[in-house]
C-alpha cells in the first residue's frame, strides 16, 4: 500500500467504528507509524509503505476502533504546545485544564505567581506542575494520591528540564504536608465528575480507558472539592489563591462552598467562577483575606 492508501483505510475503519475523529486520528496514528511530520507524510502520499509499517497500522487502528484513546496509543499527548508523557494510569489532558491553568497565571496575583510557594493538588499526569514551572519560574509541589500517576508526572517533569524544580510527593490531599507549609497559590484539577456520570454518561474512551480514581468525584461530583475547600484556610497565606476546574454544571454550589464561611469569619475576599470559552462554568477562583 501507498501512504495516501493506507490513510484512506485507516479513516474508512474508523469512521465505521463510530469515531468523532476519524481523519485526525487515523493521520495522527500514521504519522507515528512511519516516524514522519504531517508535511511529510503529504509528501509522501504517493509512496509504498512496507509490510512491517503497514501491520504496525493495522494494529493501532485496531486499538482505537476499540475506542482506546490516541494519547494512550501513542504514548504521549500534545498540551500547552508540549508533548507529555501519559499512560492508562493517569488522565489524558484536556483543552479545559489549559484554560485553568491560563487563568491562574493570567489573574493570579504576581507575588503569589513568584513566591516560590505554588501547589498542583492532585497533579496527575503532571502537567500543571510542569507548566507553572516553566512559566514562572518557580518551584512547585505536585501531590497526588496514586504512586503511579506521579512515576509519570516524574517522567514529564525530567522531559521539560524542571524534574529539579518540582516537589513530587505521594499523599492524599494535604495530609501529607508539614502542617506548617502554606502556600501562596494553589492551581488544582480534582476528580470532579459525579458517580452517576462515571458509570452511565462518560464517552466510551474515558469509561473504559482512563483512571476511575481519577475521575470519580463521588455522588455530586464534589467530595474532593469540598475537602479542599474545608483545610484551605489553614493552607493558604493571607491573600493567596486557588483556582480548581470544575464540572459545567457545578458553579453556582462551588461558589456557595466557597463563599460559606469555615472559620466563622469571611474566609475569602474573592470568590468567582470562570466561564470557558464555550460559554460554561469551568474554573473557581477564589482568594483567601489578608
Amino acid at each position: 500500500m501507498r501512504v495516501k492508501e493506507l490513510l484512506k483505510f485507516g479513516i474508512m475503519e474508523l469512521e465505521q467504528s463510530g469515531v468523532v475523529e476519524a481523519s485526525t486520528d487515523a493521520r495522527l496514528l500514521l504519522e507515528n507509524c512511519l516516524g514522519k511530520s504531517r508535511t511529510e507524510v503529504f509528501l509522501l502520499a504517493e509512496s509504498e509503505v512496507d509490510a512491517t509499517r503497514q501491520e504496525q497500522y493495522r494494529q493501532c487502528i485496531d486499538r482505537r476502533q476499540k475506542r482506546e484513546p490516541v494519547g494512550y496509543i501513542l504514548g504521549q499527548c500534545e498540551f500547552w504546545s508540549l508533548q507529555f508523557y501519559v499512560t492508562p494510569d493517569v488522565l489524558i489532558p484536556r483543552p479545559e485544564t489549559e484554560f485553568l491553568i491560563d487563568r491562574a497565571l493570567s489573574l493570579a496575583k504576581k507575588n503569589n505567581l513568584s513566591s516560590g510557594n505554588i501547589l498542583d493538588l492532585c497533579s496527575g499526569s503532571g502537567v500543571i506542575a510542569v507548566v507553572l514551572a516553566k512559566e514562572t519560574g518557580e518551584r512547585v509541589t505536585a501531590i497526588d494520591i496514586s504512586a503511579s500517576a506521579l512515576r509519570v508526572a516524574q517522567l514529564n517533569g525530567r522531559r521539560h528540564g524542571v524534574l529539579s524544580g518540582v516537589d513530587f510527593i505521594q499523599g492524599d490531599l494535604f495530609s501529607c504536608l508539614l502542617q506548617n507549609k502554606i502556600f501562596s497559590l494553589i492551581v488544582s484539577n480534582p476528580p470532579y465528575v459525579s458517580r452517576f456520570d462515571v458509570d452511565n454518561s462518560l464517552e466510551p474512551e474515558v469509561a473504559r480507558f482512563e483512571p476511575r480514581l481519577a475521575l470519580d468525584g463521588g455522588e455530586r461530583g464534589l467530595d474532593l472539592i469540598l475537602k479542599i475547600r474545608k483545610i484551605l484556610p489553614s493552607m493558604l497565606k493571607p491573600g493567596g489563591e486557588i483556582f480548581i476546574e470544575i464540572g459545567a454544571d457545578q458553579g453556582r454550589e462551588v461558589r456557595r462552598l466557597f463563599e460559606k464561611s469555615v472559620t466563622g469569619l469571611p474566609d475569602f475576599s474573592l470568590v468567582e467562577i470562570l466561564i470557558d470559552y464555550a460559554g460554561r462554568d469551568r474554573v473557581l477562583h477564589a482568594m483567601l483575606v489578608e
